[in-house]
């Protein structure tokens, strides 16, 4: 009975960010069959474990979407990926249009703040292109899969790398030429505690970090880059033209209960 709900009416929730993890349990609470997708093994712990919540841990390429789709049975999308988990989002968006499959983004609001400290970027290749690191000891909280890039910069600049604790993660930092006493691996929420002094330890002068919300940690940098006069890189999020998004978990939740009946 319960694989037969699964299949007429599921929630594909894109998870992996700690907005998901409280989605799923208002979806759970609700008894909303929800399948979510998640890229690690290790996120799998941030959701509840009950019946009517499936976790599918790999990476979806868009080829695989129609038969993902139908085999789940899936009834709506509900995004909550990463801010910057771009091909991700795009691909559901089209495979949703494609298969008039409902669709709503939820993501966090971005932090609207204006910091003396603070120097916006569109992109890491703006970034890249200006001589803004040289020189400085800089500590990179990007994700392991743009630390390539900056491997040229390793002999015009002190670079540090903060990831998740993966072995992919630590394989990439390590090609990337960052040496183990400059590679901090830990999961995140990182207090303001924690953060100052990891900053103060290493001797930071300028930290660089994505446009993540409150949720992502960004409203904490700000404030230890403003207490310790370090400067702050903020990588502006990728513009994606969304059907329809909201940062209100009630409105996240109405969508779900009308497109899947428990």
């Amino acid at each position: 009975m319960l694989n037969d709900l699964f299949f007429m009416q599921t929630i594909w929730l894109i998870g992996g960010t700690q907005e998901s993890a409280e989605l799923a349990q208002s979806i759970a609470d609700l008894g909303i069959p929800c399948l979510v997708t998640v890229t690690t093994e290790s996120a799998k712990a941030l959701y509840p474990v009950v019946p009517t919540l499936k976790i599918w841990v790999g990476r979806l390429q868009a080829d695989q979407l129609p038969a993902f789709f139908q085999e789940h049975g899936i009834a709506a999308v509900l995004d909550a990926s990463h801010p910057f988990a771009v091909e991700i989002s795009q691909q559901a968006i089209a495979a949703s249009t494609q298969f008039d499959i409902p669709y709503l983004r939820y993501e966090r609001l971005p932090l609207q703040v204006i910091d003396s400290c603070v120097i916006a970027m569109p992109n890491i290749t703006s970034l890249l292109c200006d001589n803004l690191l040289d020189g400085q000891r800089v500590l990179l909280t990007l994700g392991y899969r743009s630390l390539a890039l900056f491997q040229p910069w390793q002999q015009r600049a002190t670079l540090f790398a903060r990831i998740l604790p993966s072995v992919t993660a630590l394989e990439a930092a390590i090609l990337a030429g960052f040496t183990p006493d400059r590679i901090i691996a830990m999961r995140p929420p990182v207090s303001a505690e924690l953060e100052r002094s990891l900053w103060q330890q290493w001797q930071i002068t300028m930290v660089v970090t994505k446009a993540s919300g409150a949720a992502g940690g960004e409203d904490i940098k700000r404030q230890v880059a403003a207490d310790l006069g370090v400067q702050l890189v903020v990588l502006e999020r990728p513009p994606i033209a969304y059907p329809q998004q909201t940062s209100d978990v009630a409105v996240a939740i109405q969508f779900c209960q009308q497109f899947c009946c428990s």
